[in-house]
């Protein structure tokens, strides 16, 4: 990561946080879009799910922070990270123990040729090391790999419809 980007980060981060959230994500995206992904931090995750109050109230504070910062960008955008949320951090797949995931690895593991992109359960790390429960060709199987090793990785997101109340 460039250092300007390390920065920025840095500094949307550190606002964020100051404001009881957790930063899920951040994309530079052409035609100077910053768009910044947002969570209630793990202490306060049972106040449910991220709204667009939550949103606007990030929106506006990060928008005098830039301003001040003198950060170039031409448009803002904030959001949750959605219901099939990125695991970007070690702190993430312990969050999202015993939860559904989808992990892609950079380059196949051993004991798995040709194959890079698993669903399973994630397992709480032990120290850096990772662990996915899947379903392997000769029954369940369990994926180890590190942080480095992922490319991309999200839950797997469930919905229950039956749930709700009329």
């Amino acid at each position: 990561m460039r250092r300007s980007a390390l920065r920025l980060q840095e500094l949307i981060e550190t606002t964020i946080t100051g404001m009881g959230y957790e930063l899920v994500d951040l994309e530079q995206a052409g035609q100077g879009l910053l768009r910044v992904y947002i969570d209630f931090v793990p202490e306060e995750a049972d106040r449910g799910f991220i709204t667009v109050e939550d949103c606007e109230k990030v929106s506006h504070q990060l928008s005098h922070v830039l301003t001040v910062e003198n950060v170039n960008y031409e448009r803002l955008e904030i959001s949750s990270p959605g219901l099939d949320r990125p695991l970007k951090k070690l702190a993430d797949y312990a969050r999202f123990a015993g939860q559904e995931a989808v992990v892609k690895l950079r380059m196949p593991m051993p004991g798995t040729p040709n194959r890079k992109s698993f669903q399973g359960v994630l397992h709480a790390p032990e120290g850096e090391t990772l662990k996915l429960e899947f379903e392997g060709k000769e029954g369940p199987a369990v994926l180890e790999f590190t942080l480095a090793d992922v490319d991309k990785a999200r839950l797997v997101p469930k919905v229950d419809f039956r749930s709700r109340k009329a």
